[in-house]
């Protein structure tokens, strides 16, 4: 392999069908519950995709604001943005490939504050999401097609009068928090007492030894009480939505909490630890509406406009299957925690790949959901 870091074959094929979300705000690295990467019972591709993105993350650590993000290329190598060409050596010394950009990550991180700034004080009518892109070295600002409106037009002339450091993206769709309030309902699912239906994410436990569950925020948004198959299982704890996308809800006594994902017709996923994956990593989802769907990590730290001043900030986007019912569900990669379902672009409220085009879905990082928590997750 030349020295280069790689995830080939294996990496490839761990996962089967579309999926559903992770995050890294700076490469990725699994957190001190995660198995040790010489671990021999985990899968080879497990192992690979832990030691490059580690690997990632020490990279850009050293770089700071001179590499502007990671990811893998469709072989399984490494990529690292940079701006110049002595960083560029550096990084091919360190065995990695270099792809020269123009601007730096403090100039693109400049622009994508000052959009966050702007539609949270004014709005960002229709305009989708806005996120640094490592492989275009620009902003990228996702609009649905057709979309005309003053406050859109208003956006997307405040988003171009930043020139080349803006890339503006027509697509199909209209992002929507996937809660059961948009969809069918129906399969696995933690029911609300206002009569709506989300997936239950991760259990965890508080440092003070709570019991809890970890959804997704809109679905904790006003504080519910959940139940589950007629049962109850307890009420909200925290939530944070807008800005955020994550909540906790205190479990009774009574459940049986296991460290375990539904994989809906196959053996179930044991959870190790939690780690954040890398552009172009491959992940999967288990939701109560759409089930278990795999697809790969499109962008990270992307901001969302979920419409009416509702702006979510560094969530992680992808290419999974995910619709109303959805949220609050479990996002894997391997047998590590990744995230939370959030929400995604639908098209009469499907998935778009059904609908012949790529689908755009978003998720809530799990190291930030546990942090604010003040939890860990139940290990299997």
């Amino acid at each position: 392999m030349s020295g280069r870091f790689r995830v080939g074959a294996a990496l490839t094929g761990i996962v089967v069908l579309t999926a559903a979300g992770l995050i890294a705000a700076n490469g990725a690295q699994a957190d001190p519950q995660t198995g040790s990467e010489g671990d021999p019972e985990l899968p080879v591709a497990d192992q690979q995709l832990l030691q490059v993105q580690t690997q990632a993350q020490d990279l850009e650590g050293k770089l700071g604001s001179r590499a502007v993000g990671s990811y893998l290329d469709e072989a399984g190598a490494l990529v690292i943005a940079v701006t110049d060409r002595a960083t560029a050596e550096l990084v091919r010394q360190a065995g990695a490939i270099p792809r020269l950009v123009r601007f730096t990550a403090d100039e693109l991180l400049a622009v994508q504050r000052e959009l966050d700034h702007v539609a949270t004080g004014s709005g960002a009518g229709r305009v989708r999401s806005w996120f640094v892109d490592p492989r275009s070295g620009t902003v990228v600002v996702t609009v649905p097609s057709g979309a005309r409106d003053l406050l859109t037009k208003r956006f997307l002339r405040k988003a171009q009068a930043n020139g080349d450091k803006v890339t503006i993206r027509r697509a199909p769709g209209v992002v929507t928090p996937t809660d059961g309030e948009f969809g069918l309902l129906g399969g696995y699912q933690v029911d609300k007492n206002t009569g709506y239906t989300c997936s239950l994410g991760f259990n965890a436990q508080t440092r003070d030894g709570a019991r809890i569950f970890l959804t997704a925020g809109h679905c904790t948004a006003g504080k519910p009480s959940f139940s589950r198959n007629g049962y109850i299982l307890g009420t909200t704890r925290s939530s944070s939505f807008p800005g955020n996308d994550y909540g906790s809800v205190n479990v009774i006594e009574g459940w049986d909490q296991r460290g375990l994902v539904e994989r809906w017709g196959a053996t179930d996923v044991v959870i190790r630890g939690s780690a954040n994956a890398m552009v172009g990593a491959t992940l999967c989802k288990s939701g109560k509406s759409t089930g278990w769907t795999c697809g790969q990590i499109v962008a990270r730290n992307v901001t969302v406009n979920y419409g009416n001043n509702r702006i979510v900030k560094g969530l992680f986007q992808h290419t999974a299957c995910v619709e109303s019912g959805d949220s609050g569900g479990a996002n894997m990669t391997g047998d590590y925690a990744q995230g939370i379902t959030s929400g995604a672009a639908l098209i009469s409220g499907q998935c778009m790949d059904k609908h012949g085009q790529a689908n755009e879905s978003y998720s809530q990082p799990i190291g930030e959901a546990l942090s604010a928590s003040g939890a860990s997750l139940v290990l299997g």
